[in-house]
């Protein structure tokens, strides 16, 4: 049972945090030359910064395709998102790390296996956002052509699918490392899935153990159709009201956690007004379904609070990471927690843990009985 469940006033607070921030122009702040890739200190100067505020889950975006496609039009090129998230997981020891894997674009064998990685090296704190990059652009990356009407909702429905049975099949005592007969694990215990979708089979099982959390979490963005295959579903809507609504048909379809998609701008020594419009005069930053706040850190708070009341969370979106979380760690933040809203994760548990997510159990795993 989760806090929304139970009606208890709490939000889970995530950051998106790629590159130097939402809007396309966030580079121009971030001290760094035209083209360049953000370094490894800048990553973990960030993730650093969300944790130390109490942030209980940091996403990183991807694409196929690089960020930028004209010279001294914003980064280059950038490191994949699980190899981000890789490495910062030994850094971290209580803030979840989900990167962006694309459903259309990843083998979903290496996707399961690369996700079940980082959990193991997190001990329990990986996410997976679902990826859904499926355009010619993207596909032409991997020797892929174009999916037909209704394939990416298929792709996407059948790789979640394969991933779930690939992290079931070890069983959680699989591993017994008896070095006196020199058995590392018990072969009964470890299990071929035999999946075939609509564009490939896998017949599994996994090359590593099931993860520490049994299985990853798992984010799906609303327009992937996939509410009941998520732990959280990510709505993107331009209104509260819309969220509300998108937001009860998630848990409708079976969606244990809900979390809001929300864009800000805050007041940071400029008027949120201004610093937008500035950043827009050199790349306007494109709508993208997401609701978006332009002003001050205590407009933001009190929308948070009115959100609380529909969605389990919020991933937020800073339009430049440098200027935007100071003033979230340092103003919004704060007062969410004195308000009773939100709380940081504990050292040391598991992103389900954090969620309030329950750990499953293996379906191959025979059930355990109750004893007199």
């Amino acid at each position: 049972m989760t806090d929304h469940d139970e009606g208890l006033p709490h939000l889970h607070l995530a950051l998106e945090a790629d590159g130097d921030g939402a809007h396309p122009a966030a580079w121009r702040h971030s001290g760094r030359p035209p083209g360049a890739v953000l370094t490894a200190r800048a990553l973990r100067d960030v993730v650093a910064a969300a944790e130390d505020a109490g942030f209980g889950l940091v996403t990183f975006a991807d694409s196929p395709l690089p960020p930028a496609a004209t010279p001294g039009a914003g980064p280059a090129g950038r490191v994949e998102a699980g190899t981000r998230a890789a490495h910062v997981s030994v850094l971290t020891d209580r803030i979840g790390l989900a990167p962006v894997l694309h459903v259309a674009t990843t083998e979903p064998f290496h996707l399961a296996t690369q996700l079940a990685s980082l959990d193991h090296a997190s001990r329990g704190r990986a996410g997976w956002v679902v990826g859904a990059a499926a355009g010619e652009a993207d596909l032409a990356t991997v020797g892929g052509t174009a999916l037909p009407a209704g394939g990416l909702l298929r792709e996407t429905a059948d790789v979640i699918d394969t991933a779930r049975a690939l992290w079931d099949s070890w069983e959680d005592d699989a591993v017994v490392k008896d070095a006196a007969t020199g058995r590392f694990l018990d072969s009964d215990k470890v299990h071929h899935i035999d999946f075939e979708g609509a564009s490939f089979t896998v017949k599994g099982p996994l090359i590593t153990p099931r993860p520490p959390q049994g299985q990853v979490v798992v984010l799906v963005p609303d327009a992937l159709e996939a509410d009941s295959r998520a732990d959280v579903v990510l709505v993107s809507r331009p209104d509260p009201a819309a969220v509300t609504a998108r937001a009860a048909t998630a848990r409708e379809s079976g969606a244990p956690l809900v979390f809001a998609e929300v864009e800000v701008v805050l007041d940071a020594g400029t008027p949120a007004a201004e610093r937008l419009a500035a950043l827009d005069a050199s790349a306007p930053w494109p709508e993208s379904g997401r609701l978006r706040h332009v002003g001050s850190p205590e407009a933001l708070a009190a929308l948070l609070r009115e959100l609380a009341g529909s969605v389990d969370g919020v991933r937020l979106h800073p339009a430049v990471l440098a200027v935007d979380l100071p003033v979230l760690t340092g103003r919004v933040l704060p007062e969410l927690a004195a308000a009773g809203l939100w709380r940081a994760p504990r050292p040391g548990a598991t992103l389900r843990d954090t969620l309030g997510l329950p750990r499953p159990a293996n379906r191959f795993a025979a059930p355990a009985t109750a004893h007199a």
